[in-house]
């Protein structure tokens, strides 16, 4: 090996690292220094006579800053330059000492870069693999909260300006390593705290410690919130322990903070959520599509895809996880299905569920209120396999509702057991925020809602049912749960069964309320729009209607749907029909009155009524 080509110094421990620029571009070549930065990250250089691209991406001034004001400089100084040897390429003209392995590959890719994974060895493994470390797989985002510190905002005061994250582990014995097991770490931190930290707090400093030492990897994403600021990085180094002010920040991590932070109100509903957990350390994975998106428009993330040598035929992730969650207008189709008057009726349920996500219908029986709201919910979500229908009862609980622990046998050993159990709710909750559903509506029939004792069957979920974009600690798995953006609740409820009026503020506060009665439409004249359409006659729709005029409380007049089944045209069927299923709830109704029913609702006084 001759003079020029030996490595540079500290970079014994590693192999040279390549970078294959895109759509078939020449490669690049750079080494990991064992030198670190005054943040603690490993620094990064790039090798003389290497590619670089000539253009940058639209976004890359204003989202990587800092890497291109040092490309601009390295441009300015000749270190890149035109290349001779690559036609339309820059090429670096000595070695380029970065701050960190995605400074190096931003500079050479003028986009924002994951170098730990592009940095490649000449068998093909990320440079992320040459590092100690205990978690593998994809790249996960992290919340870390610094805003209150024992009274301090460590975020403006030593993360973004020195270039860290970091956790209080005052009482933490000095000596534990990254990669550090769970069990091992349990058994510090319970001697460590004894004395200092409840049983809960101990299991949650466990859990938190352990994922900053042994979950945490360079390139992973890092966030925090201070100010009302949302800010980004990407972890650039191993975890170290060190002494701080008054044990504020023992445990630290370099991170390559973006210069610019987003505004909390403006980010996506679904990241609120996950943020609004109160744990110290969260893990954002699950949303870390829609930070990579942050500040980005579509283009910009088309632009930076294109940059890259991905697969044309498959989706941006970070695109996808901003596809638009929405609810079709309704069609002359389910317009004709449902028989309503009026199309715009049916564009005002969507548009309050949409306001709203939750919404009741309300009215007497037989008016059709749950056929609407599983025909409403299998359109608007796109079929039944999105629908999930619940009935209410006197009986029914949080454990039957959500989820709670209930006995189950076990397979092999025969034996029973309490085991927590996901109930329709929290299944159907999970089925929507799975990734790829998240833009596909989902729906919840709660049909006769008002025959439970909802604060005791919504339990803390009363409270998401208002603020979608928060989080709660629940009851028995302890989880923090959102409702995800996607879910929709339909409730029915029947005023003859308990009246409207008895409904608690709570619940008027969190639904919006549509009534289906006779005396309004579209159930008014729904039988007389069936009968025209099944080619009979209006008969039936009068003498409802005469009925109706006789029943002075609107609560307990008479829905068409009695009269919409094909029985009732048979032989005698109308005549069984009123006997048997009008007449019974109108005696319930009048019951102790005194009244004549048979003579005040039965047929033969309507059709003399009718003349």
């Amino acid at each position: 090996m001759s003079e020029e080509q030996k490595a540079p110094s500290g970079t014994a421990e590693y192999p040279e690292f390549g970078l294959h620029l895109p759509n078939g571009g020449p490669k690049a070549r750079g080494r990991l220094l064992t030198v670190k930065g005054t943040n603690g990250s490993q620094r990064f250089v790039v090798l003389a006579g290497s590619p670089a691209r000539a253009e940058v991406v639209p976004s890359f001034p204003h989202r990587m800053q800092s890497s291109y004001r040092l490309r601009q400089r390295l441009i300015g100084e000749g270190a890149l330059a035109e290349s001779t040897r690559w036609p339309g390429w820059l090429e670096t003209t000595r070695d380029i000492e970065c701050n960190s392995p995605s400074a190096a590959a931003e500079i050479l890719v003028g986009r924002s870069s994951n170098g730990w994974q592009e940095w490649k060895s000449a068998d093909g493994h990320p440079l992320a693999d040459y590092l100690d470390q205990v978690w593998w797989g994809r790249n996960r985002a992290w919340l870390v909260r610094g805003s209150n510190v024992s009274g301090l905002d460590l975020v403006q005061r030593l993360w973004l300006s020195e270039g860290l994250v970091s956790l209080s582990a005052r009482h933490l014995r000095k000596g534990v390593e990254q990669g550090v097991s769970k069990d091992r770490l349990r058994a510090a931190v319970d001697e460590d705290y004894a004395s200092t930290a409840t049983y809960n707090q101990k299991m949650q400093l466990v859990e938190d410690i352990h994922a900053f030492l042994s979950r945490m990897r360079p390139g992973d994403t890092m966030c925090t919130i201070s100010g009302g600021r949302f800010h980004v990085g990407e972890i650039a180094g191993p975890a170290e322990q060190v002494d701080s002010e008054d044990g504020r920040s023992n445990l630290r991590r370099p991170v390559d903070w973006a210069d610019q932070g987003h505004p909390y109100d403006g980010l996506p509903e679904e990241l609120q959520q996950r943020l609004s957990s109160q744990h110290d350390v969260v893990d954002l994975t699950m949303v870390k599509d829609l930070i990579d998106g942050l500040g980005l428009s579509d283009q910009d993330l088309i632009d930076e895809a294109d940059a890259t040598d991905r697969d044309p035929s498959m989706e941006i992730p970070a695109l996808t996880a901003r596809r638009e969650l929405e609810l079709p207008p309704p069609t002359g189709e389910l317009v004709a299905e449902l028989l309503v008057h009026d199309p715009e009726w049916l564009e005002e349920v969507r548009e309050l569920l949409w306001d709203e996500r939750q919404l009741v219908f309300y009215g007497p029986p037989g008016t059709g209120k749950t056929y609407l709201a599983l025909k409403c919910a299998e359109f608007l979500g796109g079929g039944p396999e999105q629908v999930k229908l619940v009935q209410f009862h006197p009986s029914y609980s949080y454990e039957d509702f959500f989820e709670g622990f209930r006995p189950q046998e076990d397979p092999e050993t025969r034996e029973v057991a309490f085991r927590l159990t996901a109930g329709p709710l929290r299944e159907l909750a999970d089925l929507a925020s799975r990734e790829g559903n998240r833009h596909i509506p989902h729906f919840l029939i709660i049909d006769e809602i008002n025959r439970a004792n909802l604060a005791k069957v919504f339990g803390e979920l009363y409270f998401l049912l208002e603020y979608r974009n928060k989080s709660v600690r629940l009851t028995y798995s302890g989880d923090d749960f959102a409702l995800p953006p996607n879910l929709f609740v339909i409730g029915t409820m029947n005023t003859a069964d308990r009246s409207i009026a008895l409904v608690d503020a709570a619940m008027r506060r969190r639904f919006a309320f549509v009534e289906l009665s006779p005396r309004t439409e579209p159930t008014r004249g729904l039988l007389r729009r069936w009968l025209e359409r099944e080619g009979r006659d209006a008969e039936p729709a009068d003498l409802l209607d005469a009925l109706n005029t006789r029943i002075d409380d609107p609560d307990f007049r008479i829905g068409p749907s009695y009269l919409m089944k094909k029985g009732v045209y048979r032989e005698g069927g109308l005549e069984r029909t009123w006997r048997t299923k009008i007449l019974p709830l109108l005696e319930e109704h009048h019951y102790g009155e005194g009244v004549d029913v048979e003579r005040r609702y039965g047929l033969a006084a309507l059709r003399e009524s009718l003349g």
